[in-house]
């Protein structure tokens, strides 16, 4: 009894998100918070998905920026590309993946110098059409 109980449970948990829930919303702009451990520097930046900031010696770039809706519980994630720019060698990558706004530390930037971490994701509102006199 104790057994079907438990799977039952392990079924309900693990059972896929029901069609209510809503979608992410895709951002076009994500804004990025930069800091120069050194110089104690930090730069707010809103960089466009596919383009490359940079911070230094950082080249940024974030290739997705995922929004939950309002009625959800708020969370910003950001699939981000950091490289280092070097001028006599090849740019070194540091990062490439997920970070999260809500918990920066969970995929964060390892350098001694610099910390990059997600602000927000900024979504264009949609074009619509002046209805004709």
């Amino acid at each position: 009894m104790t057994t079907i109980m438990f799977l039952s449970l392990v079924a309900v948990n693990f059972a896929p998100h029901s069609s209510n829930a809503a979608e992410s919303l895709e951002g076009d702009i994500v804004i990025l918070r930069a800091l120069d451990k050194v110089t104690a520097r930090t730069k707010d930046l809103s960089v466009p998905i596919d383009e490359t900031a940079v911070f230094g010696s950082l080249a940024i770039r974030p290739r997705k920026c995922l929004k939950r809706p309002p009625e959800e519980t708020p969370e910003t994630s950001t699939f981000l590309e950091i490289s280092e720019i070097h001028d006599d060698a090849e740019d070194l990558t540091l990062f490439t993946g997920w970070m999260f706004a809500s918990s920066p530390a969970i995929n964060a930037l390892e350098h001694p110098v610099y910390d990059v971490w997600v602000i927000d994701c900024k979504i264009s509102e949609p074009v619509t059409s002046s209805p004709k006199e």
